[in-house]
């Protein structure tokens, strides 16, 4: 159990409507496990509820949090066991305060201050991919691009020292070029650092590329989890043969002349 962030029994209720019935998800050190679904199945409400960040009128009862076998609530996860990369990333800064007052109050949760968070935030940025530091670190979220602002996101994860990182759509508002520069870094982050990733995504070819384990979402339900080689060769659900089909059918397309 060592290594592991286990999600037991997650149901999330707007009035009497299930949202989100009895998920369950084990994310692992140094592994990427994608939550995969059409558009409304509850993905992006799963990652949210994992923190306790839902939007108003919804709740949550019941769910079990274990990290490494030890049962914990949402508040000892958030911002610092786990962090949550957001579709867009430009709302989650605060847009009156530059990206170098961002980090510094990252670190300053841990006590890190002065020239050792300096120094910290400088080699982070590297590498993540950030050389122009200080034009980046004195500038507001509205002055850079998608693709910077992931990466910024990413940084603030690991300067939070986070081994977990709940990544919801992050590539799907940037373009080919920029998917592919942050799904590189994210494979690199997960070598490197041992980092566990819940990949939410919708995105096929995504999948194919970074996860090792995939459950898939339906109608607020996982209805399949496997690994990734078992669901693209043997897919078991009616959803996941779907997906599938959708995803060789824009494949084929694109390919031909």
């Amino acid at each position: 159990m060592k290594h592991t962030l286990v999600i037991r029994d997650l149901t999330l209720k707007h009035r009497q409507r299930t949202l989100v019935d009895r998920a369950e998800l084990t994310l692992r050190a140094g592994q990427v496990h994608a939550l995969v679904g059409a558009s409304g199945s509850g993905k992006s409400l799963t990652s949210l509820g994992i923190l306790d960040l839902l939007p108003p009128g919804v709740h949550s009862s019941g769910a079990t949090l274990l990290l490494d076998g030890q049962v914990v609530d949402a508040a000892q996860l958030r911002g610092r066991e786990v962090a949550l990369v957001l579709q867009n990333p430009r709302s989650a800064f605060n847009p009156v305060r530059s990206l170098r007052q961002h980090a510094l109050e990252t670190l300053q949760t841990r006590d890190l201050h002065g020239a050792e968070a300096e120094q910290l935030i400088q080699s982070t940025l590297q590498e993540v991919g950030l050389h122009d530091a200080q034009r980046v670190l004195d500038s507001f979220a509205f002055q850079l691009s998608g693709g910077m602002l992931q990466r910024m996101m990413i940084a603030l994860a690991l300067l939070a020292d986070s081994r977990f990182l709940l990544a919801d759509e992050p590539t799907s508002d940037l373009d080919v070029v920029a998917q592919a520069r942050f799904l590189d870094l994210l494979e690199r982050l997960v070598a490197q650092r041992n980092l566990g990733v819940l990949l939410i995504t919708h995105d096929m070819g995504v999948v194919a590329r970074c996860a090792d384990q995939v459950s898939v979402m339906a109608h607020g339900r996982i209805v399949e989890q496997a690994d990734v080689h078992r669901l693209f060769n043997s897919p078991q659900s009616q959803e996941a043969r779907t997906l599938l089909a959708a995803h060789h059918s824009l494949t084929m397309e694109s390919c031909a002349p």
